[in-house]
């Protein structure tokens, strides 16, 4: 009866420790199972996450074409603008005026030399002053 008592005994903690491995066993799925739903929510994200990586490079380029553009366009009108200036016979007295100004020149040979009158050449001289002096 000892060994039937024993048998029995062994058998209720072997079946004890089969359902605490059972148990613990179904703790370690659910776990596994969260794990791999985590897992697969951030890869989802991450999809996300690198489409906006992909549209905002794709906007990064177009406005750096188009700023490349503005700036060979800002290039032409310069050259365009400084093309004028040396066009206008009166731009080009006022430009040596000012070129002999910053050459030296006083104000009877500028008035002399450009043609022009005393009150111009005097306004061309205070304003090439004003601007070195500030």
């Amino acid at each position: 009866m000892l060994v039937y008592s024993l048998l029995g005994a062994s058998l209720l903690l072997f079946l004890v420790c089969l359902g605490l491995i059972f148990i613990n066993n179904n703790k370690h799925a659910a776990a596994l199972k969260s794990r791999a739903q985590q897992l697969q929510e951030a890869q989802h994200q991450l999809s996300i996450l690198r489409s906006e990586v992909a549209e905002m490079r794709t906007g990064m380029l177009s406005i750096g074409k188009r700023l490349v553009a503005v700036e060979q366009r800002n290039q032409e009108l310069a050259q365009l603008q400084d093309a004028q200036k040396y066009d206008d016979p009166d731009a080009k007295i006022y430009s040596r005026a000012v070129k002999m100004i910053e050459l030296g020149a006083d104000l009877e040979e500028i008035i002399r030399e450009c043609e022009l009158p005393r009150a111009e050449a005097e306004l061309l001289m205070s304003l090439h002053h004003q601007k070195g002096a500030s």
